[in-house]
């Protein structure tokens, strides 16, 4: 299990626990956490599942591939940490991971 706080827009927070090898996405959907809609249930077909991830975890989370860089395309305000949660598999080394929710999905 690892540990992952939501960050909402207006600052508050979620920490939740996650089984490894599950996505940030699937955990944020199980536990209703407000702002991931996940409209098309984690195949990188869409942006709903977008995210800030904390600058401090970028160098963990690595790099996003060149299909979720398309995706992020039809994201809103798409910045150099966004990623699609979707696309974020849950390890070990992700425990205490950060990520803030845009104000709204693409």
């Amino acid at each position: 299990m690892a540990k992952i706080t939501y960050v909402q827009p207006d600052g508050s927070k979620q920490t939740i626990e996650g089984e490894i090898d599950a996505t940030v996405m699937e955990v944020a959907v199980k536990n209703q956490v407000a702002g991931i809609d996940a409209d098309c249930g984690g195949a990188c077909a869409c942006a709903t599942c977008h995210v800030y991830v904390a600058e401090d975890w970028i160098s963990v989370t690595g790099a996003p591939s060149e299909m979720e860089e398309d995706m992020l395309d039809f994201a809103y305000d798409i910045r150099e940490t966004s990623r699609l949660s979707c696309q974020l598999k849950i390890k070990d080394e992700l425990d205490g991971l950060n990520v803030h929710i845009p104000e709204q999905q693409g």
